[in-house]
């Protein structure tokens, strides 16, 4: 038998791809070329995950796993010679525990469809990103994830109780530990949290459940320095006492290319501050909350922090602010965007950015600069959109102009993206080479024949 006929006899019916099948598929959300690889292995379990890196172990066959492909790092990206495992066939929700509060899944399950489950028993699970329908959960913790909710719930880290997963060797660690207090021992999750598929495949996770809100309040206000946006942040985590989930900060030219025709959204205040916030507080109480919600945006009206605002009266309205937030790809129609994930101290952001606004236009032929994110833990988009026949060209000198600013303020490279293949050469800006040196060491432990996502990290 040749390479596929074996593979396809370690999986069940359908469970391998190759040929026209394969290479039809898009490479990623952002992307207009298309899968390579010799094969795609989809297993339907962790038993079929385990007996797929065992072959390609004994063989020294390269694996490059892949979730729902919306990372933009080219984190899953294969070359025609290797095998990519893909987990969208391990879509199970197999415990939802109203008591415990903790979720079960295999690792091809959306972020959409454990919301949607969880919310059936009362429960929120609160990591939440725009490509909710297409991320998958291990996907997620393998890039430690993070979304518009950390300032309050964290990144995916500290939503993972405990997981299962395959070593390169096929050799299955279970660690499905349901407990929120447990130090017995190394905590061997971590090893596969953020990892980017490196060192393990996650199979399935345990997942820490949160009681669903029971009020959404939600605000977007403009500014007229970034002085006040520090100052707002700080007086609404203050005054909400610990009710803040949300704090995105959109720049003027990010607000106005989503509010302006041909635009779906509609401006709700003015597009002449230069600073916009979507502030967002989720509590128990209706009544209380929106009473409070609207008592700290009063204060900050008389502190002068805020210049205007839209206040929230229905989910409806909700939706539609965080639809303008969410509306990147209005800002990169008939483009191909070079795009940033970084993070900075507060203090750093806005000598960072002004120096951006300063050397993007030149490096970048006159691009447009879009920047925002979610202030409230230090993590700034950095969106360049370039004609697409001069994007490779371009973005070298677009990619200096980003990050080796960052050495000065301590950033990093990577707030939640990873690194991939995209950014490994500029890990030395966020880590130390003693760092560097360890993370060789892990991987030559776990992974001694360099079989698993080869050529990525570092």
């Amino acid at each position: 038998m040749g390479l596929i006929d074996e593979l396809r006899a370690l999986t069940d019916s359908g469970g391998v791809l190759d040929g026209i099948e394969l290479s039809q598929r898009l490479a990623g959300i952002w992307r207009q070329d298309h899968l390579q690889a010799c094969a795609l292995v989809r297993p339907r379990s962790t038993t079929e995950v385990a007996a797929v890196l065992a072959y390609c172990h004994e063989r020294s066959l390269s694996v490059v796993p892949q979730g729902g492909l919306t990372g933009l790092v080219h984190g899953a990206d294969a070359a025609p010679d290797q095998i990519i495992l893909s987990l969208e066939r391990m879509t199970g929700i197999e415990v939802v525990d109203p008591v415990q509060r903790i979720a079960q899944v295999q690792a091809g399950v959306t972020l959409q469809a454990l919301q949607e489950a969880a919310e059936a028993h009362g429960l929120a699970f609160p990591l939440d990103l725009g490509a909710r329908g297409t991320a998958t959960l291990g996907g997620t913790a393998a890039t430690n994830a993070g979304g518009n909710r950390v300032i309050r719930y964290g990144m995916m880290r500290d939503m993972v109780l405990g997981i299962e997963a395959v070593l390169a060797d096929g050799a299955v660690l279970s660690s499905l530990n349901v407990l929120i207090k447990n130090n017995a021992g190394y905590d061997l999750k971590q090893l596969f949290l953020g990892t980017e598929g490196t060192l393990g495949i996650i199979t399935r996770l345990v997942l820490r459940l949160r009681e669903r809100p029971q009020s959404t309040q939600m605000a977007l206000v403009g500014l007229r320095d970034f002085s006040a946006v520090a100052r707002l942040l700080k007086h609404m985590d203050r005054s909400l006492g610990g009710a803040l989930s949300a704090f995105e900060v959109l720049w003027q030219s990010f607000y106005r290319g989503v509010t302006t025709i041909p635009a779906t959204g509609r401006a709700p205040i003015s597009q002449d501050f230069p600073f916009y916030v979507l502030v967002e507080s989720q509590g128990g109480d209706p009544v209380r909350d929106r009473q409070s919600f609207e008592a700290a945006l009063e204060a900050a009206f008389t502190e002068e922090l805020i210049g205007d605002a839209a206040v929230a009266s229905s989910e409806t309205d909700c939706r539609r602010l965080w639809g303008l937030r969410d509306d990147v790809g209005q800002l990169t129609r008939g483009l191909e965007p070079v795009i940033f994930d970084i993070s900075l101290p507060l203090a750093a952001m806005e000598p960072y950015s002004m120096e951006l606004q300063k050397t993007i236009p030149g490096v970048a032929d006159g691009a447009p600069l879009y920047l925002f994110g979610h202030l409230g833990d230090g993590n700034l988009h950095v969106l360049v959109p370039v004609p697409r026949d001069r994007h490779d060209a371009l973005r070298p000198a677009i990619e200096a102009a980003v990050y080796q600013p960052l050495a000065r303020w301590a950033g990093s490279v990577s707030a939640e993206h990873g690194i991939g293949l995209e950014k490994k050469s500029w890990l030395g800006i966020s880590r130390r080479p003693e760092e560097v040196a360890l993370m060789r060491t892990l991987k030559s432990a776990l992974d001694p024949k360099g079989i698993l996502n080869p050529g990525k990290v570092f």
